[in-house]
Order: C-alpha cells, then sequence, then structure tokens
C-alpha cells in the first residue's frame, strides 16, 4: 500500500483540474491577451478562475490577482504594502513561526531599515493575543500572520488582528497567509478584515506554480515587477491560463465536509502514537484537524522518514521549504532539541483513508522496535 501523508507540501492533483489544464493548453491555447477568439476564449478562462477564487474568499473578482504561487504573493503583500506605506511608519508586526517567504521578506525588510517584531508562540505553538497587542502601535505598517501553521497545525487568531489594529489606532495593514487554512476552513477575506490573503493551488489538488492574492480595493500596493498591462499591473507577464484554470476547477471542488473525515483519521493515528514509548504530540488539542506534529525521541526525523519510505509511506520532518533543516517553528516553541530532531509532520486530504491511518500505525510502530535510538 502507497500511503501518502505530505498533503502540507502539495496535493495530487484532482482528474478535472489535469483535465482543464490539459484542454486549455491544447485547446485554448491562445495568450490571455491576444484579441482574436484563441485569445479571447483563453481570457474568459481566466475570468471564470478568478470568479471562482473570489467567490472562495468572498471577495469581488476585482480583488483577485494570479501569481506563480503563494511565495510570490507573500512577498509582494509585504515588500509592496511597505513600500507604499514608507512614509506612515516603519514597523512590521509578525510571528517567528510565519512561513519562510514571509519570514525571510522579513529579515530583508530589516536590512532595509525596517524594524520587525517576530511574536514567539507559546508552548501550544499558538500566537497570544496579548503578546499582539503590545506589540502593535501607531507606527506600524503591516501585520503578517497565518491563518494556520503550515507545521503543526496550529490556527492562529487570525480573527483578533483587525480588530486590535484598530483598537490601538493604529494605521497598520493585515496580511494572512491563508495557504494551509484555505479550503479547509472557510475563510472570507472581509469577514476577518484582510487586507491582503495568500492562496496556493497546489495545497488543494490544484498544479503546481500558480497562485492568488487578494488585494482590498482601495489598497494601494507597489508592483515588484514590471511590463505589462497583465493583472491591472500588479503582476505583469503572461498569465498561466492553464494552470490559472485547472487552479479555477480546484476551488470549485473544495469539500470543507471532508475535516470530519480527516479529523477521524487524525484522533486514530494521534491515540495510536500516544501508546508509543517516548512519543509526543507537538501539535495543540485545538489544530487543524489535517496536520498532526509527532516526535518519537531518539530516531532522528531523517531515519524515520527513510524508514517508512521504504515501506511507501511519505511524510516529512517540517515544512518542505527548510530542505531538511530543524524546524524554526518547534524551535520557537520551546521544545527541545531531541524533540525537534525527532519531529515527523503528517499531513492529511480528503483522499486519505483509515486504511491507510492503519497501515502508518503498523509500520510506524515496527519502526520504533527495530531502529536504534540515540
Amino acid at each position: 500500500m502507497q500511503v501518502y501523508f505530505d498533503n502540507s507540501a502539495t496535493t495530487r492533483v484532482s482528474k478535472n483540474a489535469a483535465d482543464k489544464a490539459y484542454r486549455i493548453m491544447t485547446e485554448v491555447y491562445g495568450n490571455p491577451s491576444s484579441l482574436h477568439s484563441l485569445g479571447i476564449k483563453a481570457e474568459a478562462e481566466l475570468t471564470s478562475a478568478r470568479k471562482s477564487v473570489a467567490k472562495s474568499l468572498g471577495a469581488d473578482e476585482r480583488e483577485i490577482y494570479f501569481t506563480s504561487g503563494a511565495t510570490e504573493a507573500n512577498n509582494l503583500a509585504l515588500f509592496g504594502t511597505v513600500e507604499s506605506r514608507k512614509r506612515t511608519g516603519n514597523k512590521i508586526v509578525t510571528s517567528a513561526i510565519e512561513h519562510s517567504s514571509v519570514i525571510d521578506a522579513c529579515k530583508r525588510l530589516e536590512n532595509m531599515g525596517y524594524e520587525v517584531v517576530y511574536l514567539k508562540p507559546r508552548d501550544d505553538g499558538r500566537i497570544s493575543e496579548t503578546d499582539l497587542q503590545n506589540a502593535v502601535d501607531e507606527n506600524t505598517v503591516l501585520v503578517s500572520l497565518m491563518a494556520v501553521n503550515n507545521e503543526t497545525g496550529a490556527i492562529q487568531p487570525y480573527n483578533a488582528v483587525k480588530r486590535i489594529i484598530k483598537q490601538k489606532n493604529s494605521p497598520a495593514l493585515f496580511h494572512c497567509d491563508c495557504v494551509q487554512a484555505y479550503g479547509k476552513l472557510m475563510i472570507k477575506a472581509e469577514k476577518i478584515g484582510a487586507d491582503l490573503l495568500s492562496v496556493t493551488a497546489h495545497k488543494i489538488h490544484g498544479p503546481k506554480g500558480v497562485g492568488a492574492i487578494y488585494i482590498k480595493r482601495g489598497t494601494r500596493i507597489i508592483p515588484q515587477h514590471y511590463g505589462g498591462e497583465q493583472e491591472s499591473k500588479i503582476r505583469p507577464g503572461t498569465q498561466a491560463s492553464a494552470l490559472i484554470g485547472a487552479f479555477g476547477c480546484a476551488v470549485n471542488e473544495i469539500d470543507y465536509s471532508a475535516i470530519n473525515h480527516v479529523a477521524e483519521i487524525r484522533d486514530y493515528i494521534k491515540t495510536f502514537v500516544e501508546t508509543l514509548d517516548r512519543a509526543y504530540i507537538n501539535s495543540p488539542k485545538d489544530a487543524l484537524p489535517y496536520i498532526l506534529n509527532v516526535s518519537i525521541e531518539g530516531i532522528r526525523s531523517e531515519t524515520m522518514m527513510h524508514f517508512l519510505a521504504s515501506r511507501e509511506i511519505y511524510a516529512s520532518s517540517g515544512s518542505a521549504c527548510a530542505k531538511g533543516k530543524q524546524s524554526h517553528v518547534l524551535t520557537a516553541m520551546g521544545l527541545s532539541k531531541q524533540r525537534t530532531d525527532s519531529a515527523l509532520r503528517l499531513s492529511f486530504s480528503r483522499l486519505s483513508t483509515m486504511e491507510e491511518a492503519e497501515y502508518f500505525c503498523r509500520v510506524l510502530k515496527e519502526g520504533t522496535e527495530s531502529l536504534v535510538r540515540k
């Protein structure tokens, strides 16, 4: 049996999304900016996908701009926002457990002279609302906080950000990285008060290489690329119409009710892991069920992952972007080096099955009994 428990890294593209991409590449292959019939048909595919993404976020289609993925969307949100507001203030508030596309962008902004506050999580992996409130002030131009952490599944207080900004009478805009929450939690941009919001296709059974940024109408942002009229000049360049069309198709297949099925799988594995010797659950109790982070202390992550892969079980030690480096998320949570060195991230999708969970538990038990602990 092949078991794929690395869905937070990427998901399998749905057949309908793949078929849509193939059809556009082979039949509706015109440049969406061309004025002939093939171009007009390609533009219609973009419009349809834009409407789907907008509807999923409770937004107007004119507030959705397609990008190459969430990394570009996050970078555009951070650099584009602070550049447009440099006369307003120079402080950015974020967390120490953001995705590297936010953390690294913030480090670059620090080098450019901006003050960046990296809020540390509590030991359950959540950012404290009190800490957030204490950090935001009249000099803050941007608060960037993810909705769900990509390593632990901890749900962050994204619903409180806009309220705190208003309470502190701050001019700050709110950017929310919704990559791990999108398609799982029903998040509406206006309801949570986001001024900017990032999503990507390949976490919801769409293709890699395409994402989107929501920019609230009236929010000024400076483009980071130049050279064309596409995406209202916010993200110029010929649109990847096949990928965008497939993205829209994947959005239309979102099933929020799948969270119940996924929770059953997560709970089964969690209960089993708790019976193992020197095993720990690193995800909080109220984490998004799609992610479960565990540690089998004494067995390095890489060793266990190789063992699981030899039985055709695929998981990870954390963010795929980290390339196996020690987790900055678990470190920020204050976990011991032994816990972080042995961490495994299991991430599920609507395609995951209980049979896969049972097989995983059998193999994990075999691994804990046969691998040498250090």
